[in-house]
């Protein structure tokens, strides 16, 4: 197996979409162009910046709380990059966990959602690893993640289906075993409060 760079290279993206460019036809150097290379690597460096970022860094801010209700942080706005297509998919993230004595940060779940969602991903993986990745390092009696979000690879070219959405769950835990406790994250996830 390759070993795994450790940032992303930005010279190698100039020169490729510089390749893209003259590729379909375009000239390079006009003044509209010019720099679209250099954007287009500091583009993915944002965009993928989590493929080289630690999510442990986001479970920083755990404290001791005896708290064994439903902790929900909802509509969490995130994009993504789909790896078929190198193409956005853009949305909002519920995410649940039932504690067991710590609790983490609210802006952290935030952090976390954007910390595996700017890699190239699916949404289902996506939406796996972060429930994955709290009830493993959290510790928690249950997890429930639910993402919905529009994917560009099928709303502007392909099939073109605009306002679709696509939704996607991971229950782990408690929320996985007892149908009570799914009903209510459920019902909390999607309960209108404006």
């Amino acid at each position: 197996m390759a070993k795994r760079q450790k940032k992303i290279d930005s010279e190698r993206i100039r020169n490729a979409v510089r390749e893209i460019l003259d590729a379909i036809g375009e000239d390079v150097d006009r003044e509209g162009l010019r720099d679209t290379p250099a954007r287009v690597a500091r583009m993915y460096d944002e965009l993928l910046g989590g493929m080289y970022e630690n999510p442990k860094k986001h479970l920083k801010s755990v404290f001791t709380e005896e708290y064994d209700e439903i902790v929900l942080l909802r509509d969490i706005p995130f994009y993504s990059l789909c790896e078929h297509h190198i193409l956005p998919f853009i949305g909002q993230a519920h995410v649940a966990y039932l504690p067991t004595g710590k609790v983490l940060g609210v802006s952290k779940l935030a952090r976390l959602v954007d910390s595996f969602a700017h890699r190239l991903q699916t949404q289902e993986r996506l939406t796996g690893q972060i429930a994955d990745y709290l009830m493993e390092n959290l510790k928690p009696m249950g997890v429930a993640v639910v993402l919905h979000a529009s994917h560009s690879c099928m709303t502007i070219r392909g099939i073109k289906k605009p306002g679709s959405m696509m939704v996607t769950s991971a229950l782990r835990g408690l929320f996985k075993k007892d149908a009570r406790s799914r009903n209510e994250v459920l019902s909390l996830m999607h309960h209108d409060t404006h």
